[in-house]
């Protein structure tokens, strides 16, 4: 599709007004601790994948509320001294699928968490985690279940979710695991790039993130410009619920990635698509710009919301390789 959002240097310089609540710290703070006050470990039965050169397990780790969420552990085989680890999150609609099915990074010679998006996981990835929560009145597919209150929104859970998977790959690591927890990663793509993003700014243990096409960030413009879902779906409760336009947007401010964006410091690469519909250019550039750690974006110019695919794949195994060696450098 031809170009619909800011012309390049304009994305560069752009910056979304700040609607980050008072109490946007103390939300996230109060909801985290609530977590993991409720306790519980992360367990780990070995899987059977078939593949020689990696050892899989199925986790289940207490994520918000301490209600159970599924992920995958894969280990690559015969290597020596602790794992950097590699936390992942999954896009709009999919599951963790099945466990031999994406292993790229315990291929590089991580200890690769795959987690399971609760609710989530029929439409492409098979998932296996459900979500025992209500919701009023909800346009079709995630994004607007429990809109009408921050407490009650579904990326409360979920984000809480994310922060808990790096909970467990620390738990697990002490139980059997030789990983490195000081070497944590996030990465992400779409909805999983915005958790990805989220978690860079909540939880101090990420060291490094990978951010592609971000869902969740810029919601002011994003439900104006997105020319399909998630954002769409916003739009058109709105449209319906037109006495409750405020109420939406101030739940949506407290989960808007530029707010997580200025709490990160772990260095990260983002990935933008500037033909993107989905998740709008200037939606990306307005997180990034205001990244609060070291950062490097790279821009797929004729793309939609497929991004770089498999060509970034490679740009993120070299750059954070390269991250790694420059971090033992350093030390």
């Amino acid at each position: 599709m031809p170009d619909f959002d800011l012309p390049l240097d304009g994305l560069r310089e752009r910056h979304a007004d700040d609607t980050t609540p008072a109490d946007f710290d103390a939300f996230w703070q109060d909801g985290i601790e609530a977590a993991r006050a409720l306790g519980g470990k992360p367990t780990a039965e070995p899987v059977d994948t078939g593949l020689t050169t990696i050892t899989t397990h199925d986790v289940t780790f207490p994520g918000y509320g301490g209600e159970p969420v599924r992920a995958w552990l894969h280990l690559p085989r015969h290597t020596d001294g602790p794992l950097p680890v590699v936390v992942r999150y999954i896009g709009y609609g999919g599951g963790r699928g099945l466990p031999y099915e994406d292993v790229l990074w315990a291929s590089a010679g991580s200890a690769y968490f795959v987690m399971d998006t609760r609710g989530q996981g029929s439409d492409w990835g098979l998932g296996d985690t459900a979500d025992p929560h209500g919701s009023g009145p909800a346009y079709p597919g995630f994004a607007t279940r429990g809109i009408g209150d921050p407490e009650e929104y579904y990326y409360r859970r979920v984000t809480i979710d994310a922060v808990r998977a790096v909970d467990a790959v620390a738990a697990l690591a002490t139980e059997f695991v030789e990983a490195d927890t000081s070497r944590i990663s996030v990465v992400g793509t779409s909805q999983g790039g915005g958790l990805a993003l989220a978690v860079a700014g909540l939880h101090p243990a990420v060291r490094a993130a990978m951010i592609d096409v971000p869902f969740l960030c810029d919601f002011p413009r994003a439900v104006h410009i997105a020319q399909r879902g998630p954002y769409t779906e916003l739009a058109a409760y709105m449209r319906m619920h037109r006495d409750s336009v405020s109420r939406v947007r101030r739940t949506l401010a407290y989960f808007d990635g530029v707010a997580h964006a200025q709490r990160a410091t772990a260095p990260a690469l983002f990935s933008v698509a500037l033909m993107d519909d989905i998740c709008p250019p200037s939606t990306v550039f307005a997180a990034y710009n205001v990244y609060g750690g070291a950062k490097e974006i790279k821009e797929y110019e004729f793309n939609n919301h497929e991004g770089g695919g498999s060509f970034h794949a490679g740009v993120q195994l070299r750059w954070l390789s390269e991250l790694r060696q420059g971090l033992e450098t350093d030390c």
